[in-house]
């Protein structure tokens, strides 16, 4: 079928396909992660990505290419999750970029497009690596540029640039070894082909039901809270404003001036043809105003924090319970201050750690559950300091920590880029007080490589890495990126863990262990490392984290 321009409401619906087509697939995406452990989440990190930015394209009421354009870019940016999710954002945005400034798309625009978005990712990525959704992007990307130039059917693009990039998917073994030795192919770049191959078959006819579903959770907490007498400013005020005009410097800044006169906790967010709105104040309608000034307002919304303190103080137990249904509790500390901390984590024992170490915000999340972009901005939005301190505490989701960082424009946020939570740990211990933020940034980062991380969890599926044969069900103890242990015993391949990552320099030991870890079993490892490590100090605490037995710190 000829093809030779897509319209607005044809994108909505191809991207609306693409997004349903991926999140059919999530769960095969999720199987080709390299180490086949239980949080290979790549197929969930960039389902949630696409359906944040699906949800905004599915709400337009008469489309034009901008206002799709829009949708696409800033509810993918906001709901970016994890590395492949992340780079799947910029991917969107930088062929938003080039879609947004025309009526149709052709051929030689897609190409343009494509082109576009392949650069955009790239800059976003500090070290790219072949064999990976860039390598696929960019396949894509090439591929299109050649076809425009003989062909107006952008179907026929389409199709060929599909078969082009699967051929570079297959090749991505070649350029990565880790993937070769697990027998998989790129997730990422897999998932970047299912979008397209659902966005051509709805092109060619194929029916499918247009309706993005919504979802109800909600996946942060945040640890601090004051009496309902002391809140001067009751309602937690939050709101989108779609701008009619380009925003100068002079608007942004009478808008912070004016939140600034009726409330505090202010967040001014501005990216591209939105800004996103949090304050707190007594009269929300007058922040509503504001906004109307500059543009057409979305996602309006607005708490009471004076009927929900008071809720909270019933429901105060529920939070020490053991489980993972999460309240969303406002921050409303009056006075800003200095310095603050959000950090990433799962588990309670965990979680009652960090806030022990002085954390003001803490996202529940990291292995399986990768915080979003916008999940950091809402968290940075709660704690009313000056500087503010990201630990994400998981490599997977220090590339939205640092989405999230560039764009903030009131406070000054420092991600440490920590990839365990023992690096965490490390990071605000090594923070002092009397020193800039700056000269605490250096310090937190160096303090990362004094200490090994060690994880113990079990195998997902059958598979081979650096001439270890693992099956399903087996104990995996995995170091600093590595497999280190394959064993069947938890105790045993706890023990065999250690003994890879404790040397003559090792100082102190400690052990976080999982909710499905017996006492009994803890006090047998504790007593084989007192006996075994006698130069060594011993900690041990409960960590309360799922999915991996024993989390250990050696340093």
């Amino acid at each position: 079928m000829l093809v030779n321009q897509i319209d607005a409401i044809t994108l909505q619906k191809l991207f609306i396909a693409g997004t349903k087509y991926l999140e059919s697939k999530k769960d095969f995406i999720n199987e080709l992660n390299v180490f086949p452990v239980p949080d290979g989440d790549t197929g969930t990190n960039m389902s949630l990505t696409i359906l944040s930015a699906a949800k905004e394209v599915n709400g337009l009421q008469n489309p034009n290419m901008a206002s799709v354009a829009k949708a696409i870019s800033s509810g993918s940016l906001r709901g970016a999750r994890g590395n492949s999710g992340v780079i799947l954002s910029q991917l969107f945005r930088g062929f938003a970029k080039v879609i947004g400034e025309c009526e149709v798309i052709d051929t030689k625009i897609m190409a343009k497009a494509f082109r576009n978005g392949v650069d955009t990712a790239y800059k976003a990525v500090m070290k790219p690596k072949e064999g990976t959704i860039l390598t696929v992007a960019r396949a894509i990307a090439t591929k299109a540029e050649e076809l425009c130039e003989d062909t107006d059917d952008i179907n026929f693009v389409l199709k060929e640039t599909i078969v082009y990039g699967e051929e570079i998917l297959s090749q991505t073994p070649d350029m990565l070894p880790v993937l070769k030795q697990a027998g998989v192919v790129d997730a990422g770049g897999q998932g970047l082909i299912y979008i397209l191959v659902g966005a051509y078959e709805v092109l060619n006819g194929k029916e499918i039901n247009f309706v993005i579903e919504e979802d109800n959770q909600k996946e942060t907490i945040s640890l601090k809270m004051e009496s309902d007498e002391s809140i001067e400013f009751g309602y937690c005020t939050e709101f989108i404003i779609d701008l009619k005009d380009e925003l100068t410097d002079a608007a942004e800044n009478d808008i912070k001036a004016y939140l600034s006169s009726i409330g505090d906790s202010i967040v001014v967010v501005a990216d591209d043809d939105i800004i996103k709105v949090h304050v707190h104040t007594n009269d929300p309608g007058n922040a509503l105003q504001k906004g109307l000034t500059l543009g057409q307002l979305s996602n309006i919304k607005i708490d009471n924090m004076r009927i929900q303190h008071s809720t909270l103080v019933v429901e105060e137990k529920l939070l020490s319970q053991d489980t993972h249904d999460t309240l969303e509790i406002q921050n409303v500390s009056k006075e800003r201050k200095e310095t603050g901390f959000i950090v990433v984590s799962i588990g309670e024992g965990l979680s009652e750690i960090f806030e022990g170490l002085g954390v003001d915000h803490i996202i529940e999340g990291g292995q399986t559950m990768n915080p979003s972009t916008e999940d950091m901005i809402n968290a940075i939005d709660k704690v009313n300091a000056d500087n503010i301190f990201i630990l994400p505490n998981n490599k997977n989701i220090i590339l939205a920590a640092q989405q999230a960082q560039n764009l903030i424009e009131d406070k000054n946020i420092f991600v440490i880029p920590t990839k365990s939570i023992p690096q965490g740990i490390t990071a605000i211990i090594n923070y002092e007080f009397d020193k800039k933020p700056e000269e605490n940034e250096t310090k937190m980062n160096a303090s990362l490589s004094s200490v090994k991380t060690g994880q113990l969890t079990y195998a997902v599926r059958d598979t081979s890495i650096e001439d270890k044969e693992i099956k399903q069900g087996d104990l995996l103890g995995i170091g600093d990126g590595k497999i280190l242990v394959v064993g069947e015993s938890i105790n045993e391949s706890s023990k065999a863990l250690l003994d890879e990552l404790v040397d003559d320099e090792s100082e102190l030991i400690s052990i976080y262990y999982g909710q499905d870890v017996k006492q009994e079993d803890v006090d047998a490892l504790e007593h084989y490392i007192e006996d075994k490590y006698k130069d060594c100090d011993i900690e041990v605490h409960y960590g309360g984290q799922p999915l991996y037995y024993y989390i250990f710190s050696v340093e």
